[in-house]
């Protein structure tokens, strides 16, 4: 059997900008995701923290992403910007089901399940370890600039000029080949 190759993580083509410190009470690096943060068990948003950021932020972002789904671009699973500078932490489910916990002004875009929320791992059965990188990013205005009809590509570009440090935290999920 070869091993399976592994797509580069989303920040790879992007420019170096400085890091700081996201942590989770429901996601431990490298390690495998809690049921909570699978679409068909519990398809909750996970408890993020950050700190160590840089000094001129004005507003976050968070997005996961998955760079291992098997359709040659990856798997938008969150994409939430707009969140206050005063603003360091999000509880378990801010982004997901009745939203409560987000920040007032947060933004969220559709994710490709196709909903504006927090979409859970589900990689299909058999195709082993998928990778789940939740970001968040330090940003130089209070709002992006899209709205929450664009898609995460455009949040994307945007965060691509507008991003002043980055955080991650990659978690994993697999589903075993049935039989």
């Amino acid at each position: 059997m070869t091993e399976q190759k592994r797509a580069p993580l989303p920040h790879d083509f992007h420019p170096e900008v400085p890091s700081f410190t996201v942590v989770s009470d429901d996601v431990a690096p490298g390690a495998v995701l809690k049921a909570d943060q699978v679409y068909a068990e519990g398809n909750v948003s996970p408890h993020l923290r950050w700190e160590g950021f840089p000094a001129g932020a004005k507003s976050f972002a968070v997005t996961c992403f998955d760079p291992d789904a098997p359709t040659g671009s990856g798997f938008w699973h969150w994409v939430l910007f707009d969140i206050p500078a005063s603003v360091t932490e999000l509880p378990a489910g801010a982004g997901s089901g009745s939203l409560e916990g987000l920040p007032a002004g947060a933004v969220h875009v559709r994710n490709d399940y196709g909903s504006k929320d927090f979409g859970g791992a589900a990689p299909p059965a058999g195709d082993g370890p998928h990778r789940y990188v939740f970001t968040v990013y330090a940003v130089d205005s209070e709002k992006l600039g899209p709205d929450a009809d664009v898609s995460p590509a455009v949040v994307g570009f945007n965060l691509r000029f507008h991003t002043l440090g980055r955080a991650q935290l990659v978690g994993e999920y697999e589903v075993p080949a049935a039989g």
